[in-house]
């Protein structure tokens, strides 16, 4: 996508949500008022995962990912942490001008 491109994102304030952030195209909620940077750089990597391969897709491999490396790991955070868009997101929160290099379905090098 060019450079000059920017996602389309939606940052709703979600005090009691149980995760720090959690992305559904378009929309962002984030526990904290003002996320750090590496935060809502985390989410732009999900929300341009979800734009590549659509939200019920995106979120249908999420979910089995998920199930395949529970039983994989048999402990659900490691489970979470090894699903390939978390590797990616995770990998690459710190750069923030990683969307910018980035090349389409770069979470296929994580899986």
């Amino acid at each position: 996508m060019p450079k000059q491109f920017r996602l389309p994102m939606i940052l709703v304030h979600t005090p009691f949500l149980w995760v720090e952030g959690l992305t559904f195209f378009p929309w962002v909620f984030c526990r904290e008022a003002r996320p750090p940077k590496w935060l809502l750089n985390h989410e732009r990597i999900h929300l341009r995962q979800q734009l590549e391969l659509g939200i019920f897709l995106f979120y249908a491999w999420y979910l089995v990912e998920f199930l395949v490396r529970l039983i994989q790991y048999r402990r659900r955070y490691l489970a979470y942490r090894n699903i390939s868009f978390e590797r990616e997101a995770y990998g690459n929160d710190q750069n923030l001008n990683y969307l910018e290099t980035r090349r389409a379905w770069g979470f296929w090098q994580y899986f």
